[in-house]
């Protein structure tokens, strides 16, 4: 449901190094537009067909039951669509517009956006459009047709654009990015643009990942899964992305063709330089290869072994992390345009807390 960003796409060459200063903020990539325009078509090409980008393993789901789903309910959101709709809640509420425009920035096939305002009709609050802008021509075809049949088509609005260019038009009552945010290049670009677009009382919500670029392991969390990998029967070492065995853990850089994690890891400094936090919910470092799509599936969510390995190594995760020894690589956030009275966060983990400085 969440983690949909374990997606990964093909290896190649990266044609930029986004590595920060350890007392800077990250400094924009230099872009080279010939090879912009083959990454793109590189991640056109990936998501053009892929009707389900949410699905993951059942060991992903029985870590999530356990634990992610606790995290979320102690902040009053029993799940994903919920933390969405609750937020565009409240901006409805603390906006005066009688009409409300929310966006969603790369939406995909907008199934969460659809699922959001069935939601928000639900409630009894449908005056209002949902803007849905996303890159990928086929995917938003898809969303039209969903929307069309789930009875809100009313409510969505379709926009084919890409994101790191994108400029505003209208001010909006509430942004999302849901699992997009590290598709980006022009994060200084979108993030200035967002909240040039946020109406007074609007909130931008973000559920995303904060870790390393590319989605590899910074060098701290890739000794403690190596301590775990071998405990790993050799079955459980199958990565079923790359079709390969791993008797040792190989960390790769899966922005090497597409967008996926290409600034990861400025996202969250970035956003802390730009916006004030309501809400902010991080999780989860060295279990994410043990339930992502790379090695899950060699997990069976209901043997006992196997269960007891995920908790021993979320448990591992949790302290590390307390600790700041490891970073929390996802999060759920909400953020405003405006000063903000107090922020809801877990314990001792602020987003200050949970950058990952990075040496020059």
């Amino acid at each position: 449901m969440i983690s949909d960003a374990n997606v990964f796409a093909r290896i190649a060459k990266r044609f930029f190094n986004t590595a920060s200063n350890e007392n800077k903020r990250p400094s924009a990539p230099t872009l080279n537009r010939t090879s912009y325009s083959a990454q793109l078509d590189a991640e056109l090409a990936t998501f053009k067909d892929q009707v389900e980008i949410h699905e993951l393993p059942a060991i992903f789901h029985y870590w999530s039951g356990k634990y992610l789903s606790p995290m979320l309910q102690a902040m009053n959101f029993a799940h994903p669509d919920d933390f969405f709709f609750k937020k565009f809640g409240l901006a409805w509420d603390d906006t005066e517009a009688a009409h409300k425009r929310f966006l969603s920035i790369g939406a995909g096939n907008c199934d969460t956006e659809i699922r959001v305002a069935k939601l928000l009709v639900n409630s009894g609050k449908t005056n209002f459009t949902i803007e849905c802008l996303e890159i990928n021509k086929e995917m938003l075809d898809r969303g039209r047709v969903y929307a069309q049949t789930s009875g809100v088509a009313d409510q969505l609005s379709f926009s084919c654009s890409d994101f790191n260019a994108w400029k505003p038009n209208t001010p909006y009552h509430g942004v999302m990015a849901n699992q997009s945010l590290h598709h980006v290049v022009e994060l200084e670009h979108l993030f200035d643009a967002i909240r040039e677009a946020l109406a007074p009382g609007a909130r931008f919500a973000i559920a995303d990942m904060i870790g390393r670029n590319g989605h590899q392991l910074w060098p701290e969390a890739r000794a403690i899964v190596n301590e775990y990998w071998h405990e790993l029967p050799e079955r459980y070492r199958y990565n079923h992305q790359l079709k390969r065995n791993e008797p040792t853990f190989l960390d790769w850089d899966s922005s090497t063709v597409g967008f996926e994690g290409i600034r990861a890891q400025d996202v969250l400094h970035l956003l802390i330089e730009k916006f004030e936090f309501e809400t902010f919910l991080p999780f989860a470092n060295v279990v994410s290869p043990f339930i992502g799509r790379g090695f899950g599936h060699n997990f069976d969510a209901n043997g006992q072994w196997d269960r007891d390995f995920v908790d021993r190594v979320h448990a591992r995760d949790e302290k590390e992390m307390q600790n700041g020894v490891v970073k929390p690589t996802q999060m759920f956030a909400v953020l405003r345009s405006e000063p903000v009275s107090a922020l809801e966060h877990r314990d001792g983990l602020t987003p200050q807390r949970c950058l990952r400085r990075v040496a020059a």
